[in-house]
């Protein structure tokens, strides 16, 4: 997961963002409008250069975007919705909604969604960059961890069996947990 899952938020900010400009560009005097943004998504002419993903979560979220209420998605108001993006984090939902859009691979969006309560250390409901990172950074030190003990039990049987003369508490063999409540 490692720098592809990081940039999902930045990939998902610049997806909206670019088609946030594209709209605008079509409708230079009326501005991105719901009704702009309904007819641009049933144009066929639009169907190579508009994210249809992108243009239905600005279709379907357009009054948290339009946060003065006058109908339309300023440029400022989509700065301060990808600045927030950027800052926050995105939720399962955005991601859930906006990930497949070939900005990352289906497996990073389906592994972050798997460990979405694991990877949200702060529990906002959102992930950020770094907290997806930091995540990526544990599970792959824990891989490599976890692959080098694997080698040293097949290699080292002692470890596995432990030496049954020792009376040091600290020896520990990977089939000890199996005798522990039998010894009892």
């Amino acid at each position: 997961m490692a720098s592809s899952g990081s940039s999902i938020v930045n990939n998902i900010t610049n997806g909206l963002t670019n088609t946030y400009a594209y709209l605008a560009s079509l409708y230079p005097k009326d501005g991105v409008t719901l009704k702009n943004i309904t007819s641009a998504r049933s144009d066929n002419t639009n169907y190579l250069t508009l994210n249809q993903s992108f243009a239905s979560y600005l279709q379907n979220n357009f009054s948290s975007f339009d946060k003065d209420g006058d109908g339309k998605i300023s440029a400022d108001e989509m700065n301060k919705f990808a600045t927030t993006i950027s800052r926050s984090g995105v939720s399962r939902d955005e991601i859930s909604q906006l990930a497949m859009t070939g900005a990352c691979s289906k497996e990073m969006v389906t592994k972050i969604l798997e460990n979405f309560d694991d990877i949200d250390t702060n529990h906002d409901g959102r992930v950020t960059s770094a907290e997806i990172s930091a995540y990526t950074y544990s599970s792959q030190k824990q891989a490599k961890l976890d692959e080098s003990n694997y080698r040293k039990a097949t290699t080292d049987m002692s470890i596995f069996y432990t030496d049954d003369s020792s009376t040091d508490v600290t020896d520990y063999s990977i089939l000890s947990y199996k005798y522990k409540n039998f010894n009892k």
